[in-house]
């Protein structure tokens, strides 16, 4: 069976967001193209090191106008999937600069090996970027303290308690 394949000519809007509790969250990549929204289910460690990333890139590029970028803050809200379109396997990111886009390149996840995996191509503005790594550096920080001897994620449920305190 053929698998979708996403490739977009411009992205209106780029995000991550989370639903559930710290612990249980389940992440996603969200993109948005006038009416159609995209949205990838995604490891938190898959978005913490896409934003340290796409954060390396944008500083060897020229600087943005903050505005620009609090304005495509505003423009990529995240909202809530019912279901995510497919599981995000291998992140890849490249730079037009004839266009002046950074390009998310997304494969899907399969256990079957004989299928065709999804693809998506995003290519989006640099205020875009800009702003997904600000929402992406707080929605990581925002999850479960770490333990202050193993740096594990403490679990509230055990009043933070950590085996290793033992």
């Amino acid at each position: 069976m053929a698998r979708p394949e996403i490739d977009w000519d411009d992205t209106d809007g780029f995000t991550t967001g989370t639903i559930g509790d710290p612990g249980r969250r389940v992440f996603f990549l969200q993109a948005r193209r006038a009416e159609q929204v995209v949205s990838l289910k995604v490891e938190k460690q898959q978005v913490a090191g896409l934003a340290e990333f796409l954060d390396g890139l944008m500083a060897d590029l020229p600087p943005l106008d903050e505005d620009a970028v609090a304005d495509a803050a505003t423009e990529a809200q995240f909202d809530d999937p019912v279901e995510a379109d497919w599981v995000v396997g291998s992140l890849g990111v490249t730079y037009q600069q004839t266009t002046d886009r950074l390009v998310l390149i997304v494969e899907e996840l399969l256990r079957d090996e004989d299928e065709q995996p999804a693809q998506a191509r995003f290519p989006m503005r640099r205020e875009l970027v800009a702003a997904f790594i600000h929402r992406a550096r707080d929605l990581v920080a925002a999850g479960r303290p770490p333990c202050p001897w193993c740096a594990a994620p403490l679990e509230p449920t055990n009043g933070d308690w950590c085996p290793c305190a033992n």
